[in-house]
C-alpha cells in the first residue's frame, strides 16, 4: 500500500526559485508558488508583504512541496532546501531583499520542527558559521496567482536571465563550497 503524500512548507526567497529547485529533487510529487506566515487572508502579489492595522503581519514567499515519503524524508527535503538558498542571510535572498524574502520552514508538527532545527545544526556545524533561517510553526497556505505557477516554464528566457542577474546560483555555489564534509 502506498504512503498517503505528506506537504512541507518552505521559504527561501523568490518563490520561482525556490519551486524550480526543489521540482529537481526525486520524490516531490508537485511545487506549488504561494504565500504563508501572515495575517491577510487571500493574500495576492501585490498586497503580501503589506502590513496594516487589520493586517499586522506579513507574508513570506513559500512554497508548498508535496512529497513521497517513501521516496523522500523530510529531513531529506530540509537538505535540498538548505543546499539551494543562503541560508546565512535572513535579510532576504539574493537580490529579494526583505521580510517577504527571509528563508523560514514552517513545520507541520513537532516532529517536523525537531527535525527541521536539527538540519539546520548540521548545516550550520558544516558552514561554521551561524544560520538566519526561521523554523515557524506552520500556517495556512495561500497560492500564489496562475501566472506565478511554473514561471520557469511559461516564461524560459526572463526566469533564466532573473536567476543569473541575481547572482543566485553562483552564490550558493561559494556558500556551500565551503562547507566541511565531515
Amino acid at each position: 500500500m502506498a504512503e498517503t503524500p505528506k506537504k512541507a512548507i518552505i521559504a527561501g526567497g523568490c518563490f520561482w526559485c525556490v519551486e524550480t529547485d526543489m521540482e529537481k529533487l526525486p520524490g516531490v510529487i508537485d511545487v506549488v508558488s504561494g504565500y504563508s506566515g501572515g495575517s491577510r487572508v487571500n493574500p495576492t502579489y501585490e498586497n503580501h508583504h503589506d502590513i496594516d492595522a487589520a493586517n499586522p503581519v506579513p507574508h513570506v514567499e513559500v512554497v508548498e512541496v508535496t512529497y513521497d515519503p517513501a521516496r523522500v524524508d523530510y529531513a531529506a527535503i530540509v537538505d535540498y532546501y538548505l543546499r539551494h538558498i543562503d541560508p546565512t542571510d535572513g535579510g532576504g535572498q539574493f537580490c529579494d531583499r526583505g521580510p517577504s524574502y527571509r528563508p523560514v520552514i514552517f513545520a507541520g508538527d513537532a516532529t517536523e520542527k525537531e527535525t527541521a532545527i536539527a538540519r539546520l545544526k548540521a548545516a550550520s556545524d558544516a558552514l561554521k558559521t551561524p544560520l538566519a533561517v526561521e523554523v515557524l510553526d506552520a500556517k495556512k497556505f495561500w497560492p500564489a496567482e496562475d501566472y506565478h505557477q511554473d514561471y520557469h516554464q511559461k516564461n524560459p528566457t526572463r526566469y533564466a536571465f532573473y536567476r543569473w542577474n541575481c547572482g543566485r546560483d553562483k552564490k550558493v555555489e561559494q556558500i556551500w563550497k565551503k562547507a566541511s564534509t565531515r
